[in-house]
């Protein structure tokens, strides 16, 4: 099998190395099978879509819709790399799943208008699919509400006309969408459970998605539900785009 790529994004070693755990044990990977790319860290350089089955990307702390000036040095070129990534999978309609962070970016490249009218604190919430989402091979498998969770800044104020909705959230209007067929793109963070998004309250503690001393009890928020459902995506994201 054609190995998979995953794009990561995240400078911070403990919740970098959790999300590509959570990547692997979700996928049902291996590292040989999916294969990290730290973003953030190293340039991407050529990507040849004809070595991979398909990309993953992972959430970060970068904001789309950040003014220019406040973007760091690695953020630019992060955003120059990705958009000429993208530029290669629309055109090819290539398999791509990308979760927060990557919604912001393929919105944006896709022309959506991406801002902080739909932030949501770090938590869990229901994700409804719409008729749409019901339909699609990606998601039928999952129930029509089912809770998972979120953390986000920015989100999808408005997608362009050819993007297809295919969820959303009480708070959220674009919880997932899809392009063409095959490039997909999620708010919420199919990667996460509970002892992830524990390392990810701890790591991001004072990076504004909720005051400090709420970092316990959002732990606790988060521990009462029921959130198994989104792992699900990637099982099937990969079930579906494994090529020989």
């Amino acid at each position: 099998m054609k190995p998979f790529l995953l794009l990561a994004t995240r400078a911070e070693d403990a919740a970098a190395d959790n999300e590509y755990d959570a990547f692997l044990r979700f996928t049902g990977l291996d590292e040989s099978s999916l294969r990290r790319w730290r973003l953030e860290r190293d340039p991407l350089g050529p990507v040849d879509l004809d070595d991979w089955s398909g990309i993953l990307f992972g959430g970060g702390p970068f904001n789309s819709s950040d003014p220019d000036d406040v973007k760091s040095p690695a953020q630019h070129r992060v955003e120059a790399e990705l958009e000429a990534l993208l530029d290669l999978v629309i055109a090819r309609d290539f398999p791509l799943l990308g979760a927060c962070y990557g919604i912001g970016v393929i919105g944006t490249h896709q022309g959506g208008t991406v801002d902080r009218t739909y932030s949501e604190p770090i938590g869990r919430v229901p994700v409804t699919l719409t008729e749409a989402g019901c339909a699609d091979p990606l998601l039928a498998d999952l129930s029509r509400t089912f809770e998972a969770f979120v953390g986000h800044k920015e989100a999808i104020r408005e997608l362009p006309a050819h993007a297809v909705r295919l969820a959303s959230s009480p708070a959220c209007p674009v919880q997932a969408f899809r392009v063409g067929r095959n490039v997909y793109a999620t708010q919420f963070h199919p990667e996460l459970d509970i002892d992830g998004l524990c390392t990810r309250i701890d790591v991001y503690k004072h990076a504004g998605y909720f005051e400090p001393h709420l970092a316990e009890s959002v732990k606790e928020m988060a521990r009462a539900g029921h959130v198994f459902e989104p792992p699900r995506i990637l099982t099937r994201f990969v079930q579906r785009y494994a090529r020989p």
